[in-house]
């Protein structure tokens, strides 16, 4: 961060605080927590191999950097898969619904961080971009960045084969259809892309 600031125009914040983000996190139940993060090792994985393995354009020690980064991933997701599945052999069916919920409510807070971000990034776009941006512009960039990262931190890693049937292979039908009615919100509005392999 300190040296990318550096090179651009002062006034860029990121907002989330990270000592208040670890705490409310931790305060969530192990499955949800279990869950949320294979969730990001899931999607972390297939943003490589969408983005980065392909481009046969990009400097071949950036994409060295991110291959070996892409494989200390992997590892980490079988590890969060195992350890997120050991965790579910422990609950009970009051537990299970409070880890739904906890859930949920954790999806709902990163998308909480993500409209906080979007807010802030489209100021410091209009404030850095060299001429005015009019109200509606500032909504229009606003929108666009929220969509952009709605994908990139959630709706990217739900919509993977595998995070799919990690999840149902651990929760019933009404638990399924509760989160399902949860992400609705988030899937309908983020942008439409073709869907990543697991």
């Amino acid at each position: 961060e300190a040296m990318m600031a550096a090179r651009m125009p002062a006034g860029y914040a990121f907002l989330p605080e990270p000592n208040a983000v670890a705490q409310a996190v931790l305060a969530k139940s192990s499955w949800s927590v279990l869950a949320l993060t294979c969730l990001i090792e899931l999607f972390t994985q297939a943003h490589y191999r969408s983005s980065i393995e392909p481009d046969t354009a990009l400097d071949p020690l950036w994409k060295d950097v991110f291959l070996f980064h892409w494989k200390e991933e992997s590892q980490h997701a079988i590890l969060d898969e195992m350890e997120w599945q050991r965790e579910d052999a422990k609950l009970d069916g009051a537990a299970r619904e409070r880890a739904v919920s906890d859930l949920i409510e954790l999806v709902g807070a990163v998308d909480g961080l993500l409209k906080l971000q979007a807010g802030a990034d489209a100021a410091y776009f209009a404030q850095a971009c060299g001429r005015a941006v009019g109200q509606g512009e500032a909504a229009l960039l606003g929108a666009g960045l929220l969509k952009a990262y709605r994908w990139q931190y959630i709706v990217s890693g739900v919509q993977l084969p595998r995070f799919g049937a990690l999840l149902s292979g651990m929760l019933g039908a009404s638990q399924l259809a509760r989160v399902a009615a949860a992400l609705e919100p988030l899937m309908s509005s983020a942008p439409a892309a073709p869907r990543m392999a697991a």
